[in-house]
């Protein structure tokens, strides 16, 4: 009789959870034909990852985890919508929280220094690989789906279909972040402005050379001066020719890091970071892992000529040649700014913006036409007077997947499967949709963006082409991306409040980020806390030793040469052609 019973018992468990496994697939179908359309796969391959992530979900049924993202159009997407299917499907609940990008940097620090675990995984930039691959503080991800999550890592995941798994790989060759969204920092214009034969002509009467996307510095400050000073007006609303945002505040800071000061060409040769010099001055020798100083006179640049000049631009421009106001906008606020319409070209923007400008009139965004096609354009970034063939040209942010150790392994493994869901082959190509932030070719690559790509201003056609490989993240010379950052935003603040020279906050910041490396490489030399690859500071020597000697690049005694435009339609039938 107890066999019997033991028998009816499991029998009902089977059919009970039979019965629960059709409903995780219906639910699955449901989303899969009203909300994931289009997909690079057909909907009964959908169907097949939706089913592994059935049975792999099972054993975390019931279970609620927490996840950390910053707040762009992609992660609200996730939180609101994402995050109900995949409870649905999976019946895990995730609380997908979002904050701003200061704020997830200081929860990761905050976990990473307590042991505590605040959140289950965070989208986390791959801007911290360095700090990551160091500390061994984050599940190490090739590790963790060859051990822990081997049951739970999607065999459809395709790791070689991500575009981004080189910025998210340590210097050991381990993965320990996956890409979930990624824009690249360009230069944004109004071509039909630009395209205004009237406006050619006074341009070209008053600088000599063509008005087109702008090849240097020059150029884009001739252009912004141009539309400020001269054009001053275009159908009754007053216009300014450049944008950008200047509040004192941590989002300030990483307008700097991304890439500034390689751009106006205070780095090293060498992609996708300067070597030895990085973008952010640091130096560290080729074939080490141990950051040796960002002062000039410690062999960095981040204080040197070409630093000092990046910055100096930036006020400059920001005060000379920016709508009112724009000195006080942080990053979040400067992106409705620009739809209002009145700014002719920002150097300086994040695609991740394009889903907020190809909205309609209808949404108060001025910077399209009553069809809703876009009246602006992207292109590659100008570079300042000191960039060099063989340098990088631009930033590109990876927003990745990181899960930190101190997460129990039960949790980790649901965060894992969550975070493999939102960039599934089954969701990412209606993700980027939504979002416009690219990570694996096959969804960029989808003819839906072909059918799409005349509405989206360029994003298509750059995200197509080689040169989007050479736009790229933070490298791995900066030892600890958390505790240095913080010191950007600070310095360069008071160049905006006119409490400090460009000069003197340059000297100011990299000797305090030497001070901090310091302080890193006394734990590391102790307590083996960066493995070894913590900072080991140069001596220091006189500026001019390192000018003549591999170091920061010596005061160029003309900092304005010619200004130099290409046309953007020849710009663009060139990244076809590839």
């Amino acid at each position: 009789m107890r066999n019997i019973l033991l028998s009816a018992v499991a029998l009902s468990a089977m059919i009970a959870t039979s019965s629960a496994v059709q409903a995780d697939s219906a639910a699955a179908k449901k989303w899969i034909d009203s909300e994931f359309q289009p997909s690079v796969l057909t909907k009964d391959e959908q169907m097949k990852e939706m089913d592994w992530f059935i049975k792999a979900a099972e054993p975390f049924k019931g279970m609620e985890i927490n996840v950390l993202s910053e707040g762009i159009p992609t992660h609200s997407y996730e939180s609101e919508v994402l995050t109900k299917a995949f409870e649905e499907i999976t019946g895990i609940k995730v609380n997908h929280q979002i904050l701003g990008e200061g704020e997830v940097v200081q929860a990761v620090q905050t976990q990473m220094q307590t042991k505590r675990n605040l959140y289950d995984a965070y989208v986390n930039d791959s801007d911290l690989i360095g700090t990551h691959s160091r500390l061994q503080l984050a599940y190490n991800l090739t590790k963790f789906m060859q051990g822990d999550a081997k049951d739970v890592t999607n065999p459809g995941l395709d790791l070689g279909d991500f575009m981004g798994t080189q910025f998210t790989t340590g210097p050991d060759g381990d993965l320990y972040q996956l890409p979930d969204q990624q824009f690249a920092n360009l230069y944004w214009f109004r071509k039909d402005w630009f395209d205004n034969p009237d406006i050619q002509a006074k341009f070209k009467a008053k600088y000599g050379y063509d008005l087109g996307v702008p090849v240097n510095w020059s150029a884009y400050e001739d252009i912004a001066e141009f539309f400020s000073n001269d054009v001053k007006e275009i159908d009754g609303v007053q216009i300014y020719g450049h944008m950008d945002y200047g509040k004192r505040a941590p989002d300030l800071g990483w307008r700097m890091t991304d890439a500034w000061l390689s751009m106006a060409g205070a780095g090293s040769k060498g992609e996708p970071n300067g070597v030895p010099i990085d973008e952010w001055g640091i130096r560290m020798e080729k074939g080490s892992c141990n950051p040796v100083g960002a002062s000039v006179t410690r062999g960095g640049a981040a204080n040197g000529p070409a630093a000092v000049y990046a910055i100096r631009k930036w006020d400059e421009w920001l005060r000379n040649y920016a709508p009112p106001g724009a000195a006080s906008y942080d990053f979040y606020q400067s992106l409705p700014a620009l739809s209002q319409g009145n700014v002719a070209q920002q150097i300086f923007w994040y695609t991740a913006f394009t889903a907020d400008m190809v909205k309609p009139k209808s949404e108060g965004n001025n910077t399209v036409d009553d069809a809703g096609n876009p009246l602006w354009r992207m292109a590659p970034s100008p570079h300042g007077p000191y960039w060099e063939k063989g340098q990088r040209v631009g930033y590109q942010d990876v927003g990745s997947w990181t899960i930190l150790k101190s997460t129990p392994v039960d949790r980790a493994k649901a965060a894992w499967l969550y975070a493999q869901f939102v960039v599934s082959k089954t969701v990412d190509v209606k993700k980027s949709h939504v979002g416009l932030t690219f990570i694996r070719d096959s969804s960029v690559n989808h003819e839906s963006f072909s059918e799409r790509s005349q509405k989206l201003g360029g994003l298509v056609e750059f995200y197509r082409s080689p040169d989007r490989t050479a736009w790229s993240p933070t490298g791995i010379n900066v030892p600890d991306y958390p505790k240095l950052a913080q010191l950007w935003w600070q310095n360069i603040g008071d160049v905006n409040s006119g409490a400090f020279t460009p000069q003197e906050a340059m000297d100011r910041l990299a000797g305090e980020m030497d001070q901090v490396m310091a302080r890193m490489q006394v734990a590391d030399e102790r307590a083996n806390v960066y493995g070894g690859c913590g900072p080991r500071l140069n001596e220091e020597k006189d500026a001019d030793w390192w000018y003549q000697n591999g170091g920061a690049k010596p005061k160029l005694d003309n900092e304005k040469p010619q200004g130099e435009t290409v046309n953007y339609d020849d710009l663009v039938a060139r990244w076809n052609a590839n």
